[in-house]
């Protein structure tokens, strides 16, 4: 069905006030949960039984597989495995960090979910796995680019300023992104390198074997074979040629750039890749009304756990 009015306004939202008369307390959301993860009936995550006993004291855990014996809830074998925090506020947790395009900060979301800011990022990191994978192969028309993150020089310490060595983009991290134009999906990871293996392997992973693909002039993107390739340039004040631009992919960098600067002010080198990860999988989910953006985060936490020694380590 062809969209019309501008923007996502075809969306079905939930305003703030729905979102908490969804989930007033903790029997709600767990109602919630299950039903989005489990819609035939509560499932064993050790060995895919139906065959499930629930506890009426649910102690040690709610529910028992009859068949491999093992207790299980609704956080076992999921991002919240492990976790105190209540359900309640997981479910509002993935409201706001799908809803908010620029993303969610920690302090924002220890101040509304009243937990510690400690907590509340590592909540949000344990989110931004769930948008880990993100599907098969382009098969375009498909934009490339690439885009540099980190701090500008002028703001950074005498020390730290004095140990670098060269100009522009050195220290900085380097980002690869293609986006399809018929799906409007979005592919972006951190890379090591702007040389012409690193960026067309990236391209060569992610798009299918003679997609047309647009680009700028870079040198890196030149004799790429195997593809249909058409490169504005960019060098000379060429940034538009009937079909060929990068525009789209640029978008996505303008908005994670925002966010940067924003809303986290700092990204890591360390945390970039879940960042991005976060970003590109908003990105590809934003035609969902909100509570299909919610569900697709439940339905991407199986198997993403992390624990937090393994976070900052």
């Amino acid at each position: 069905m062809a969209h019309t009015a501008p923007g996502k306004a075809y969306r079905k939202g939930i305003s703030l006030l729905e979102i908490i008369q969804r989930f007033p307390d903790e029997k709600a959301a767990e109602q919630w949960f299950i039903k989005t993860r489990w819609p035939v009936g509560v499932c064993c995550p050790e060995c895919g039984s139906l065959n499930v006993q629930e506890r009426k004291s649910r102690k040690p855990q709610p529910y028992r597989c009859r068949d491999c014996r093992k207790d299980f809830s609704i956080k076992t074998g999921t991002l919240m495995e492990g976790s105190k925090i209540s359900l309640q506020k997981w479910a509002i947790a993935f409201y706001l960090s799908s809803t908010n395009l620029k993303g969610v900060s920690s302090m924002k979301l220890h101040r509304d979910l009243g937990v510690t800011q400690k907590t509340a990022w590592f909540m949000m990191h344990r989110i931004r796995e769930t948008w880990r994978d993100n599907g098969g192969m382009f098969t375009g028309p498909c934009e490339a680019d690439e885009s540099y993150f980190g701090g500008k020089r002028k703001n950074m310490p005498k020390s730290k300023r004095e140990n670098l060595k060269g100009r522009g983009t050195v220290d900085k991290a380097i980002v690869a992104g293609v986006k399809d134009r018929d799906t409007n999906q979005i592919k972006a990871s951190v890379v090591e390198s702007t040389d012409r293996e690193t960026l067309q392997g990236f391209i060569k992973d992610n798009v299918k074997e003679g997609a047309k693909v647009y680009t700028d002039d870079h040198a890196s993107y030149q004799d790429m074979p195997g593809f249909d390739h058409e490169a504005v340039k960019h060098s000379v004040g060429e940034y538009v040629r009937e079909q060929a631009h990068t525009n789209g992919v640029e978008s996505f960098w303008a908005m994670l750039k925002r966010a940067h600067k924003g809303t986290f002010h700092k990204m890591s080198h360390k945390h970039l890749e879940r960042y991005v990860n976060e970003f590109a999988g908003r990105h590809n989910i934003r035609p969902l009304d909100t509570i299909d953006q919610m569900e697709s985060i439940v339905s991407g936490m199986h198997g993403k756990r992390l624990r937090y020694d393994d976070l900052v380590a």
